[in-house]
């Protein structure tokens, strides 16, 4: 498949040519999922809020499948110091957001954030778009295989604190699972992996893609871990 409608722009193309096998149930999950099944917020009806994209990148690493995370700056207005996938907002030369939009900003954003070289990169999926509430932001999440990994850091430190992998194989791990539980009583799933407490929306997806994928464990949804009203 392929988003393009600027002429002036090379074709966003979403390919599943050549990923490996393991990736298959992620395939079929992204090719199936209804939004609902992702989450209980779903973009407004009126088409506001902020359009937004973020890259899903699975890498194969030394422990097996991976995923790229990054951690935000303490500083920034937004998700202050939350572990995320890169991504950020729609600019005007992105394109449609009902089109390739999306897939560019996904691509720009992992490039501004994280340096990774947009190149190496095979789309091959896109989620249902979802809601964050709190920051008005309609996301939608861009799936990807890394099929040429290039080296990957902070690029601006008043963006990005650290960027990091995560073996899915922790991510899958009950140990390593957890629900957080907010002082306004929203309870989601969390990870603590790599030093770090994923949760919020980005704990949210993962957490649906291991289930849809049929990669989800059992585990212990009792186990808890506090957030602070600053989270």
């Amino acid at each position: 498949m392929t988003y393009t409608h600027d002429t002036d722009k090379e074709p966003v193309t979403l390919s599943k040519e050549g990923l490996p096998g393991w990736l298959d149930p992620v395939v079929r999950a992204a090719e199936t999922v209804e939004p609902l099944q992702l989450s209980r917020f779903l973009p407004p009806e009126n088409g506001s809020g902020r359009q937004s994209a973020v890259l899903i990148l699975f890498g194969d690493g030394e422990g097996g499948p991976e995923l790229l995370l990054m951690e935000r700056a303490g500083s920034l207005r937004s998700h202050a110091g939350q572990p995320s996938f890169p991504g950020g907002a729609l600019d005007p030369e992105d394109g449609d957001p009902q089109g390739e939009g999306p897939l560019r900003a996904a691509l720009r954003e992992a490039e501004e954030e994280t340096g990774l070289d947009p190149a190496g990169v095979q789309l091959f999926g896109v989620l249902p778009a979802l809601y964050i509430p709190v920051s008005s932001f309609v996301v939608t999440p861009v799936l990807g295989w890394w099929r040429e990994p290039s080296p990957v850091g902070v690029v601006d430190p008043n963006e990005t604190a650290r960027v990091f992998t995560v073996p899915v194989a922790d991510l899958t791990d009950p140990a390593n699972r957890a629900t957080t539980v907010h002082p306004s009583g929203h309870r989601g799933p969390a990870f603590l992996v790599e030093s770090a407490l994923v949760w919020g929306f980005t704990a949210g997806v993962i957490d649906r893609l291991l289930h849809f994928a049929g990669w989800e464990r059992p585990w212990d949804r009792e186990k808890q871990v506090p957030l602070d009203w600053r989270s």
